[in-house]
């Protein structure tokens, strides 16, 4: 073998991964990995097959299909009363998470501090690591997971270049509030600290809560990121297809790598969701259909020995197995897939220091006959 240093030395394959593959070779319900098993709408299929049919088959413009870009842009406007140029300041991306990566790679230089609330979706750390950047972990705890404004700010250095912000959460199910938005603002003023806010479950939010995007506030626009994912919002999670809106000094910086890591993202199905999203219940009936679900699971769930805790947004239900079990949340998960064939995901997977408290995460974006049976089994536990 022809010796190499690793970029990535302590990253291994991914939790959702590992525990997806269990899952699969113990014939276990797979509550893990955050993806639904129930169909994308039959339109939106059809509208991808009318338009390979009409030709839309060769690359779309680096930027995304204006087309697209357009109904993001009144999208966004629609619900936040942000207005975006759709020619500069909106780009198409295979998924959230190559937003996430475009973005990073466009900012962060050898040696700049990012600050990460964990736990955290597992695609940000490394991403920042690979760049030469220094992660600076805010660890969050169980039950509520809030920000404790007043010590982040002992995080904050002259070399702090970003925040990543996650709202609604993965995979805690919590929101960002209005205390938080005030904390935020005034703790970017007069710095040069951007923002990459992951908003990729926007649409997936409960009990009449607001989602606080960016966008509604000048002077946390000004400076964002602000990524959004359409596999998360149509159930097709298969399809790798999201976008990153941003002023236009930020975008140009994106666009400058995005052009080099996938130039553009699969033209047909980009004209279909454009159509599609010309008609807006298609998104904004979205968070009846999962309070159903998220209701639904929790009722189920109240009758097991597992302690539920909040979630108000996202397609996640954590809950604490204190109550039956001492075991580190690894090995209590894989015996979970093991003895009662059900998958869910260990929350220590989320922190850098692997902070175990007791916790799993379920996903509960899944047909209802697949969340009853799955309950049945978990109540034996």
């Amino acid at each position: 073998m022809i010796p190499i240093t690793s970029k990535l030395p302590n990253v291994g394959t991914t939790i959702f991964s590992v525990m997806s593959q269990l899952a699969l070779e113990n014939n276990a319900i797979n509550l893990s990995q955050g993806f639904p098993d129930f169909e994308c709408p039959a339109e939106l299929v059809s509208l991808v097959s009318k338009h390979m049919k009409k030709g839309h088959n060769q690359y779309a413009p680096m930027p995304g299909v204006l087309d697209l870009r357009e109904k993001i842009a009144e999208k966004i406007d629609k619900i936040h009363s942000a207005r975006y140029d759709a020619e500069t300041e909106i780009t198409v991306t295979a998924g959230g998470t190559q937003a996430i990566f475009t973005a990073l790679t466009a900012v962060i230089q050898p040696n700049d501090e990012v600050i990460i609330f964990e736990p955290a979706y597992d695609c940000y750390s490394p991403t920042v690591k690979l760049l030469g950047g220094l992660v600076k972990s805010f660890e969050l705890s169980a039950p509520d997971y809030q920000i404790d404004w007043e010590m982040l700010k002992k995080l904050i250095s002259s070399r702090t270049r970003l925040i990543i912000l996650n709202s609604p959460h993965n995979p805690t199910g919590m929101i960002l509030t209005e205390y938080d938005i005030k904390q935020l603002s005034h703790l970017i003023q007069n710095t040069d600290i951007l923002i990459l806010s992951d908003e990729v479950y926007e649409h997936i939010i409960y009990d009449e809560n607001s989602h606080l995007s960016m966008a509604r506030y000048p002077v946390l626009r000004e400076r964002s990121f602000i990524v959004a994912s359409f596999g998360k919002l149509f159930h097709n999670t298969g399809w790798k297809i999201g976008y990153c809106a941003a002023p236009a000094w930020l975008m140009a910086e994106f666009r400058k790598v995005h052009q080099f890591l996938v130039f553009s993202v699969n033209t047909p199905v980009q004209y279909a969701i454009a159509d599609f999203l010309a008609n807006e219940s298609n998104y904004i009936d979205l968070k009846g259909f999962y309070q159903q679900k998220r209701d639904t699971f929790r009722d189920l769930m109240v009758n097991t020995r597992f302690d539920l805790l909040p979630c108000l947004g996202s397609y996640f239900q954590c809950v604490q197995y204190s109550r039956i079990s001492d075991e580190h949340d690894v090995e209590f998960a894989k015996r979970l897939i093991k003895d009662s064939k059900v998958a869910g995901i260990p929350v220590s997977a989320f922190y850098n220091r692997r902070s175990n408290e007791h916790v799993l995460r379920f996903c509960f974006a899944k047909k209802q006959e697949t969340l009853e049976k799955a309950v049945e089994r978990l109540i034996k536990v």
